[in-house]
């Protein structure tokens, strides 16, 4: 005897996992506390560490953390002063084309930077603000550990003086 299942009953095929992560970068006073912090929180330790500097690739839940130091002065406590912006990472160029050409037609101000440094790599990505001024940018990361570790020079957006992912020199 054989059973055969209709269409209607059969359970959907499970979506193709997103290739992309979302990234939240934090402002912190206290690098090496911070990365204990997340490492015991997410289970893995970071993914790379540079002065002033840390990320974490962490795949359940998917997500890149970016630990930035910051002094007290800047940071705040609470979640006064955490928040040094938002983004998405994909996979590819095209991928960042496609989110600037999104935004542009939904009339959003978008800002690209190609083969740039940021966060100790070389990136191509897209910058947009969200009504409240977060800046949020999707990237897609095309070197991650550059040849002489090049200085992270980014923008964010033409007017704005700080950097994705730089400490205070000072």
């Amino acid at each position: 005897m054989s059973m055969s299942v209709s269409a209607s009953s059969a359970t959907p095929p499970a979506a193709e996992p997103s290739r992309s992560r979302v990234q939240l970068a934090l402002n912190v006073a206290d690098l090496e506390a911070s990365v204990a912090f997340y490492s015991a929180m997410f289970g893995v330790g970071p993914h790379k560490r540079r002065p002033g500097y840390a990320n974490f690739v962490i795949d359940d839940p998917a997500l890149k953390l970016v630990l930035i130091e910051v002094p007290d002065t800047e940071r705040g406590s609470g979640t006064q002063g955490a928040l040094n912006h938002l983004g998405v990472e994909v996979f590819s160029t095209d991928e960042v084309n496609a989110a600037a050409q999104r935004f542009r037609e939904a009339g959003l101000t978008a800002f690209d930077e190609t083969d740039t440094t940021c966060c100790y790599a070389v990136q191509d990505k897209v910058w947009v603000h969200d009504p409240a001024g977060a800046p949020w940018e999707v990237y897609v990361v095309k070197d991650d550990d550059p040849a002489g570790h090049l200085v992270p020079v980014m923008t964010m957006a033409p007017e704005s003086v700080e950097a994705c992912c730089q400490s205070d020199p000072s």
